[in-house]
């Protein structure tokens, strides 16, 4: 039975996105009565009022200036396992997204349900609602790659992830990686003997930003989709 739920959310300069999203966790926080919830905003090499608005939102902050979401994501798992030291790692559910996201209401219920119902991990799926910048046809291709139901996927996103924190240290944690360390902790999740589910009932709304916070991230995915070079899957 999860006692306790940890949310972490890395953010390099994102003093403007970061009061909606942690408004949204606020949302899902107030949505599970009975839990604390220790959310936690990881101002990594900032040169804005980051770490200032995440604190005066009420959230944690934890300093680094690794500039790297693996390193950053670990440390605000850090500061939430430091936070709930007197639980078994069984009873802990660690979640991640990013500043320039919008959870909804249900997502912490949710995966708290799934977590009790035995699942180790959840990954779950994004959806874009402003393509400002980018031509018709690479929202189209997204799209068409990404697809779209009810029933297990194929993605990974730091963005909508959830996992127990027993599964997470028994999988050696987020790797010291500037990219990508969502799919390696998946992977290392599985490995190690983690149940993991995949759904698509459970929607983040994350941006489709040029710039790109992290090499070869989801930025970089849509960029190279506007280019008509990507063959990858999101």
């Amino acid at each position: 039975m999860i006692r306790s739920v940890g949310v972490i959310v890395p953010a390099h300069n994102e003093q403007d996105l970061l009061p909606v999203c942690l408004a949204s966790l606020r949302r899902a926080a107030w949505a599970l009565p009975g839990t604390p919830v220790h959310l936690v905003v990881v101002a990594d090499a900032c040169s804005d009022k980051t770490a200032q608005v995440a604190s005066k939102s009420g959230a944690a902050v934890v300093t680094i200036t690794a500039r790297s979401a693996g390193p950053a994501r670990a440390a605000g798992v850090r500061e939430v396992l430091r936070r709930t030291g007197q639980l078994d790692p069984s009873e802990i559910w660690l979640a991640t997204t990013d500043a320039d996201t919008r959870v909804p209401t249900c997502w912490l219920r949710r995966q708290v349900r799934y977590a009790n119902w035995g699942w180790d991990a959840v990954a779950g799926t994004i959806r874009i609602t402003d393509w400002s910048g980018y031509r018709p046809d690479t929202r189209a291709l997204f799209q068409q790659r990404y697809a779209t139901g009810t029933g297990p996927h194929s993605h990974v996103h730091g963005a909508n992830l959830g996992f127990r924190a027993a599964a997470y240290l028994r999988a050696g944690g987020f790797p010291d990686v500037p990219t990508a360390e969502d799919h390696a902790l998946v992977r290392a999740l599985i490995a190690t003997g983690g149940r993991v589910h995949r759904t698509r009932t459970l929607t983040v709304v994350t941006s489709a930003r040029r710039v790109a916070r992290a090499p070869r991230g989801f930025s970089s995915y849509l960029a190279r989709l506007e280019a008509g070079q990507s063959t990858a899957s999101a």
